[in-house]
């Protein structure tokens, strides 16, 4: 059903908890899994008048942490027995994520998300920009943070 998973990561640990999600889902289906980040450009961050070799010394760089954390990524799945690919391509992260995904045959996207208040409803998310576009099957892992309650002990006044 799904021969294709895609997990967009962008190098927390957040993003990465849907990876033994992903593991399960791979192993039941024979899955291959593609752990893909995708790079903002220099000139997207910001830096379109800054000099050529500035430029290119930024997107450089980043490439290479993009490279090094997907690999360590690829390499734990494996060892979990998991058939992995890495990819890390330069780019607006949810244009990039739905065209790779486009282009690629994935059957899957597979991304952590949570509530970031009001200001998502403004500005949206990259999961939300996913799933709003995508022509694919998404599934999101809701991630929530659990805070210990002010008092330290139950909340009260609460059931």
């Amino acid at each position: 059903m799904y021969k294709k998973i895609m997990v967009p990561l962008d190098g927390s640990k957040f993003a990465a908890s849907a990876l033994p999600h992903v593991v399960e889902l791979a192993k039941a289906f024979s899955s291959q899994v593609i752990v893909f980040h995708s790079c903002a450009s220099a000139e997207d961050a910001g830096m379109a008048d800054a000099y050529g070799s500035v430029r290119d010394a930024a997107d450089t760089a980043e490439h290479k942490v993009c490279e090094t954390f997907l690999n360590e990524t690829a390499q734990e799945l494996k060892e979990k027995g998991v058939d992995v690919e890495a990819v890390c391509v330069t780019g607006n992260p949810p244009r990039a994520i739905i065209g790779y995904a486009d282009k690629n045959s994935v059957d899957l996207i597979v991304m952590a998300t949570h509530g970031k208040g009001e200001v998502a409803w403004v500005l949206g998310s990259v999961a939300e920009k996913v799933v709003s576009h995508a022509t694919v099957p998404v599934l999101l892992h809701r991630v929530v943070e659990r805070k210990q309650p002010i008092l330290g002990g139950e909340m009260v006044g609460l059931p």
